[in-house]
């Protein structure tokens, strides 16, 4: 009969055997073979095992799993000390560490009694990527095959316990993931990457911290104007039941319209501020095709303001009759399909807005900016696309005492008036007015400094109309005038003939 001693050093030699072979798969096997390994040693103890595994992917289809995130949070407070692997990071002016499993790790919780093993699972997916027209033999070219990860939370627990961790515990992982994140949330503006497109849909959008200042109380908007944006946004925010009930998507979509340097940009930053909801910048003409936008769309968190600027300029939105006969035109050509596939066009942006693909994610808000509201489609500006028009105008009396409110802490002195009076009659920005506030630190020097830009611009434009009255009629507007005079006479002169007629009857 073996010894204590050998029986000790026989476990100890077992032990570090197992160490080694643990070490050696994690560090040096690629992670493929890694997971490999393991899901087929899981698969052959699962017959013998009264264990139940729930496997929570990173994305359902084309949306992002909800559960996922709030899983990879929630792990982030329940790491045991003997973890090997971490991932941390931390952006400028976050408030905390943000510290999640690494792949391959094991985290244990106990919840109500009942323990709950967490494992982070991932392998690569290959794509092949569409990359051009038909090549000459007729086929499709592909591209280059593109990797992306695919991620997967594995919960296991005893089979018993299955209504407990399906009706309680990932409740109580939701409900504390989002306590987390609310506690230690900072605004993001997220760019996209419009060549990552065809990978995970996780990375198509790449954050930083929105560090932008504006709130309602710093703009210089019409307070009226103001007070309506605010209380619309508050109706928004605690209307998800009616918008269920009356059948509509959670969502509202604002259009911002006036021209540049009246606010535009601080408007949506304080909109953000106050809702405390995250940014997505989206820029039309990086995008190839509807496809691509939907892709964007879905990819996008709740809670969020997705912004498309310039609507009239980044993007050549023709009407629906014309895409359909350029359609039919290409079609002819043998190129129709490619006409649809390669360009984001009115219809798809449409189907963006209000469309099935609005429906993906609830409670986001889409602004629209734009200096020439004329220039869009009418089919872009009805209720239910952008349901509240906001005009941003040059700046107002109101305006420009906000402004002085926030640069130097006044809100009367002797030369208001005298500005006031100077902006009812000339158009300046509020963007101009505070760039003058800001020149000096001493209220009368800065006052006095907006004082002669505002009249310089004044002087310029007297100027500027007493040139345009003095040009030479054109010959095009001579004919055109003369044409009006023809005009008017002929009416002038039918009036006559009918008021003659009239007396004789």
């Amino acid at each position: 009969m073996a010894s204590p001693k050998a029986l000790l050093s026989t476990a100890a030699s077992l032990a570090a055997s197992a160490m080694l072979v643990r070490t050696i798969v994690n560090d040096f096997l690629p992670h493929q073979i890694h997971d490999y390994i393991f899901s087929g040693i899981a698969a052959v103890l699962g017959r013998f095992s009264s264990e139940l595994v729930i496997a929570i992917e990173e994305f359902n289809g084309f949306a992002v799993n909800e559960l996922y995130r709030a899983a990879e949070v929630y792990l982030g407070t329940k790491i045991p000390p003997s973890t090997r692997r971490l991932k941390v990071s931390k952006q400028e002016n976050e408030k905390s560490l943000e510290v999640t499993v690494e792949r391959g790790e094991v985290v244990v919780d106990v919840f109500q009694g009942v323990k709950f093993t967490w494992r982070l699972v991932c392998y690569e997916k290959h794509h092949e990527v569409f990359r051009g027209p038909r090549s000459m033999n007729g086929g499709m070219f592909m591209g280059p095959t593109l990797e992306s990860e695919s991620r997967s939370f594995e919960l296991s627990f005893h089979k018993k316990h299955k209504s407990k961790a399906l009706d309680a515990y990932l409740h109580h992982v939701l409900e504390e993931s989002k306590t987390k994140q609310e506690e230690d949330k900072s605004l993001k503006l997220h760019t996209a990457k419009y060549d990552h497109l065809y990978g995970n849909m996780m990375d198509v959008w790449t954050p930083v911290n929105l560090d932008h200042p504006a709130t309602f109380e710093t703009i210089a908007m019409d307070p009226d104007l103001k007070r309506a944006v605010m209380e619309d946004l508050q109706r928004f925010v605690r209307r998800k039941d009616y918008y269920r009930k009356v059948g509509k998507a959670w969502k509202r979509g604002y259009l911002l319209y006036g021209p540049p340097g009246t606010g535009k940009s601080s408007l949506i930053a304080a909109m953000a501020n106050y809702l405390k909801f995250d940014v997505y910048d989206l820029e039309l003409t990086e995008i190839r095709c509807n496809s691509n936008l939907r892709t964007l769309l879905v990819a996008t968190a709740n809670r969020s303001i997705l912004v498309v600027e310039d609507i009239d300029c980044t993007i050549e939105l023709e009407d629906r009759k014309k895409e359909a006969m350029m359609a039919v035109e290409m079609g002819r050509q043998g190129g129709g399909r490619m006409y649809r596939e390669e360009r984001v066009t009115l219809s798809g942006l449409l189907n963006f807005m209000d469309g099935l693909w609005s429906s993906c994610g609830d409670e986001r808000i889409i602004v629209f900016t734009t200096n020439h509201k004329e220039r869009l489609d009418p089919a872009l500006l009805r209720p239910g696309r952008m349901d509240l028009h906001i005009h941003m105008g040059y700046c107002s009396p109101q305006g420009f005492r906000a402004l002085a409110d926030n640069y130097h802490g006044v809100c009367g002195h002797p030369r208001f008036e005298e500005i006031d009076g100077l902006l009812g009659e000339v158009e300046v920005t509020p963007a101009e007015v505070a760039e003058e506030l800001m020149k000096s630190d001493d209220v009368e020097e800065a006052l006095g400094g907006l004082v002669k830009f505002i009249e310089r611009k004044k002087m310029e434009a007297e100027a500027e109309a007493k040139e345009k009255a003095e040009e030479p009629i054109g010959r095009n507007q001579q004919e055109e005038i003369a044409g009006h005079v023809g005009d008017n006479a002929e009416t002038a002169k039918g009036e006559i003939d009918q008021g003659i007629e009239e007396k004789r009857e």
